[in-house]
């Protein structure tokens, strides 16, 4: 994909860069794919907000993903890519020899016509899915099993890959792009290639405007706030907070370790980049 630059004829289109889409289907999702979605306002059933600078923004349809690709042994047809609300990345409309349909993520540089299949013992093509011990090592792979038969978990969103780099028993050593080294067992599934628009990382969104379609609202310095409102708030004049960064209910924001899940430690080799 390109990326479309504005000539600044006015104060939106100074600055603003976007992904050209010329080639992405220009018609409605598929309907028996789709899932009406309901917005919340970044708020919860008691109707208070848990999710803060949300609302609004343009109204939109869930596409249901296939991340599991269990049809084994059934070849598919790419018909058309198409951009989804949901996610960077864009999705591909797949049909199969049997006339099923399915949206999968779309990989970097497939296009509608092409050919892809699932299973053991498959071609090292861009778009096949198969189990990890059935790839070699150096190949940049996409939409990975953390276990078995749980769907593809890491390396979904735009441009994103991760990389095999060897075997150690019944485990495969994969390096994901947050500089991550972890053991997946080899019977998990990961699908070949680098997720498609890559070109998302840059985007500059031109007006505020832009983020309201979105559902994003503005948020308020802390340090433009009261004290009783925020931590970095209040103050003899304008000050930079005082303290160390923080969220409004007292987190620091600069590199607090959050992980608490310790089950699963022994299989991460190196943590990823600080």
């Amino acid at each position: 994909m390109a990326l479309k630059f504005y000539k600044s004829y006015t104060k939106s289109t100074r600055g603003t860069v976007l992904v050209d889409k010329k080639n992405i289907w220009k018609g409605k999702p598929l309907k028996s794919l789709t899932i009406g979605k309901h917005s919340t306002g970044g708020r919860n059933n008691l109707g208070r907000i848990t999710s803060r600078s949300r609302g609004a923004g343009h109204k939109n349809k869930y596409r249901e993903i296939d991340f599991y690709r269990k049809k084994d042994d059934v070849k598919a047809q790419v018909e058309r890519i198409e951009y989804d609300p949901n996610r960077s990345a864009y999705v591909a409309l797949v049909k199969y020899e049997d006339e099923e349909r399915k949206y999968i993520l779309a990989p970097n540089n497939i296009k509608a016509g092409d050919e892809i299949i699932s299973g053991r013992n498959k071609d090292i093509k861009i778009g096949n899915c198969m189990p990890l011990s059935d790839i070699p090592a150096g190949t940049d792979i996409h939409n990975v099993e953390l276990s078995p038969n749980s769907g593809g978990k890491l390396a979904r969103s735009a441009g994103s890959s991760a990389q095999i780099s060897g075997m150690d028993e019944n485990y495969c050593v994969v390096k994901l792009s947050s500089g991550e080294i972890r053991k997946i067992i080899n019977t998990s599934r990961a699908t070949i290639g680098s997720v498609s628009n890559s070109d998302h990382q840059n985007i500059k969104i031109g007006k505020a405007g832009r983020n309201r379609w979105k559902g994003r609202r503005p948020s308020v310095r802390g340090v433009a706030m009261n004290p009783v409102d925020h931590p970095h708030g209040g103050g003899e004049g304008k000050t930079s907070g005082g303290r160390s960064p923080v969220s409004p209910w007292g987190q620091s924001a600069k590199g607090l370790k959050t992980r608490k899940n310790k089950s699963t430690n022994k299989f991460i080799i190196t943590r990823r980049k600080k």
